[in-house]
């Protein structure tokens, strides 16, 4: 069951009225889940019944994704903002320095939100700031065309496409390794989310000059990378490594960019040996 809430956020212009939706689920230490551009919460729906066993989980659709709208006028959809954001809703959730686990842009927020000192644990899966230009470019071209095809495509169509294992390929092999897993349901919803994600432009305009160059002390992260990435090429995890020397690297054996299902076995356990 989704819900709501709203809270007051700092922005240039005074203070703001952010309204977020997520669903919980579980009991235990809190776990905040994050998704990427264009994407909504429910990508995490393979691996959250594994996750609840153990944590009070959470997961969020960003501000301008899902059922969330987008930002108020004056406040931009980049990364300071958002941190600003999700360091509210902490508050608005009364969950105190949760462990987060992120994907592609989700784990970039996470990752900014440890460099601050503000979370218990982090578990990025594929974040976006470790790209080089040439990476960084080629990314936002295949999301810039994916977004352009998910507006264009009449939902009749998409719903045809998605019912067969050939048309769910079609429609979403760049982020997963196995889309013929992924519920004709669940690619039509997706499919839908992408086209109608009110921040999708902003954030990647935004995202042009964003690397991730900073160690993080004092912060258990994870950084896990599927050898079959298709969007931000596996290399970038080694890059990762690299930046954050302290960093427990996983590798993710036949998984994609949107790895949690992919493998939801293997993903629910990185992310809660990662949040111990």
């Amino acid at each position: 069951m989704s819900a709501t809430v709203s809270f007051k956020v700092a922005s240039a212009q005074g203070e703001q009225s952010v309204t977020l939706s997520y669903t919980r689920r579980g009991s235990g230490e809190p776990l905040l889940l994050l998704h990427g551009i264009g994407h909504h919460r429910q990508a995490w729906e393979p691996v959250i019944p594994a996750l609840a066993a153990e944590r009070d989980v959470i997961a969020v659709d960003l501000p301008g994704c899902g059922e969330s709208p987008a930002l108020p006028d004056g406040m931009a959809h980049d990364l300071p903002t958002m941190s600003t954001v999700l360091t509210a809703l902490f508050g608005a959730l009364e969950i105190d320095r949760p462990h987060v686990a992120g994907n592609s842009l989700g784990g970039l927020l996470a990752l900014d939100l440890a460099r601050a000192q503000l979370v218990r644990s982090v578990t990025a899966l594929s974040p976006a700031g470790f790209w080089n230009e040439a990476e960084r470019r080629y990314a936002f071209t295949v999301l810039t065309a994916m977004r352009q095809i998910a507006r264009r495509l009449p939902l009749p169509m998409v719903e045809r496409l998605a019912r067969p294992a050939l048309g769910r390929t079609l429609l979403t092999s760049t982020i997963y390794a196995r889309p013929g897993r992924r519920s004709p349901e669940a690619v039509v919803a997706e499919t839908l989310a992408l086209a109608r994600a009110q921040g999708f432009s902003e954030t990647l305009r935004s995202g042009r000059t964003v690397r991730f160059t900073d160690d993080i002390v004092g912060t258990p992260v994870t950084v896990a990378w599927g050898n079959r990435d298709r969007l931000l090429v596996p290399r970038q995890g080694a890059r990762a490594k690299g930046v954050i020397p302290g960093a427990r690297l996983v590798r993710l054996p036949g998984c994609g960019h949107v790895p949690m299902n992919d493998d939801p076995a293997l993903v629910a356990r990185v992310v809660l040996d990662g949040s111990r």
